[in-house]
């Protein structure tokens, strides 16, 4: 994400004047929405598989347990409270962090509904299938939402925040943080299983391929170039 600290210093990029610049926008917008969707579609499956959540969905599972709130409901409050955390990090957000938010937290849970249609309960052939099926969904859509370069999610944010004042390496970091979600998710009743293994093994080599592939390139303006700034 990018930060301007210093608006007398800064260059600023140049605004979309030409064709190519307003189809890469429109490619960035259309992707980061695509990507957010799918987001959502991934945590749903994988939730409704029932053979272990996500990281931070199985404290979305376990404080929905106790609070008797939905599950969409507690991701967006989670999800608030996290880019909350930004603050003291000093983390600026961009349009992506913020439809991150709304567009995860307002749509999970018409897909848990769509999927409770679905016979019950599943044959495990099929719960394994779902869970499968939300975990590549789940690094596919990363690598849209994060390849449109529009801001990082909440919990990634707080993930570089803490390893820009910290000094610690991202692999530590990021362990901390999902090892303490999903030890406080599953104190709370969340669902932890091989679900929850196999995402943690699999959605780096997932983010790995997709993510070169889906990153949007954006053109970063040389010496001389205008900048949309008035000149001084």
């Amino acid at each position: 994400m990018t930060t301007i600290d210093d608006p007398e210093t800064t260059t600023l990029p140049a605004l979309p004047a030409t064709a190519a610049a307003r189809r890469t926008a429109v490619r960035r917008g259309a992707q980061l929405a695509a990507g957010l969707v799918a987001y959502a579609a991934s945590m749903a499956l994988v939730v409704h598989a029932g053979l272990g959540s996500m990281p931070w969905d199985v404290l979305t599972q376990g404080v929905a347990r106790h609070t008797g709130a939905s599950f969409g409901t507690v991701t967006l409050v989670t999800s608030a409270v996290v880019l909350a955390c930004w603050i003291p990090l000093r983390q600026r957000p961009g349009i992506g962090t913020v439809a991150n938010v709304l567009v995860i937290g307002l749509l999970i849970d018409p897909f848990l509904a769509a999927l409770d249609h679905l016979p019950d309960p599943l044959p495990l052939a099929a719960r394994v299938a779902l869970m499968a099926a939300g975990i590549v969904l789940n690094g596919l859509a990363t690598g849209l939402y994060v390849g449109a370069r529009l801001g990082p999610g909440p919990r990634d944010g707080l993930m570089t925040g803490l390893v820009a004042r910290t000094g610690r390496p991202i692999r530590l970091v990021r362990t901390a943080i999902e090892v303490t979600v999903v030890a406080a998710g599953w104190a709370l009743g969340g669902t932890v299983g091989v679900g929850t293994v196999a995402y943690a093994l699999a959605i780096g080599p997932l983010v790995q391929v997709f993510l070169p592939r889906l990153t949007v390139p954006v053109a970063t303006p040389t010496p001389g170039t205008p900048t949309g700034r008035p000149p001084r």
